[in-house]
């Protein structure tokens, strides 16, 4: 009986590698994923347009984390309220905490990463692949937000509100 724990291949992908989806009118880019980390973490890179925002959520399984590569994003988390983040920001968000963002540049990309893995299922529920590596076209309809609250609550993520930062 071995111990060891099961061989995870390295992942090396470049600025135009990776799955996309256009997700909530972003283009998101699937970097890694619970089947290629062995189910330990999920990392996707996302370019947004201002405005572009999540539901008010909460997810029960996975702790998530953001880094802002580019341009201006204004994260809320619940107990300590808007927090204006640009490039080489970070934030940890632990599971069970309320949390949304919007994007307060003209354009801005940052990484989410989620741990454990598995956040991209989601992502995958309710987008749609991405037929090149830009911003959804205004023809790409955005789900209505009972559709993305019924969806999530089968990923262990629980939308609270609307997209944007509580008022």
């Amino acid at each position: 009986m071995s111990l060891a724990a099961p061989r995870i291949a390295p992942i090396a992908l470049h600025a135009h590698e990776g799955e996309t989806r256009w997700f909530l009118g972003t283009l998101a880019t699937i970097k890694a994923s619970a089947a290629s980390t062995g189910g330990r973490v999920t990392v996707i890179e996302q370019l947004a347009a201002r405005g572009a925002a999540t539901p008010l959520h909460v997810h029960r399984h996975e702790d998530e984390w953001l880094y802002v590569t580019g341009g201006a994003v204004t994260f809320w988390v619940e107990g300590q309220g808007a927090v204006q983040a640009t490039a080489g920001a970070f934030l940890y968000g632990p599971r069970g905490v309320p949390h949304t963002f919007e994007v307060t540049s003209e354009i801005a990309r940052f990484l989410v990463a989620a741990e454990p893995g598995g956040l991209e299922d989601f992502v995958r529920a309710v987008s749609v692949p991405a037929v090149d590596r830009t911003l959804p076209p205004g023809s790409v309809q955005m789900p209505r937000l009972r559709d993305i609250a019924a969806a999530a609550g089968d990923y262990g993520i629980d939308i609270l509100g609307p997209p944007g930062i509580p008022r």
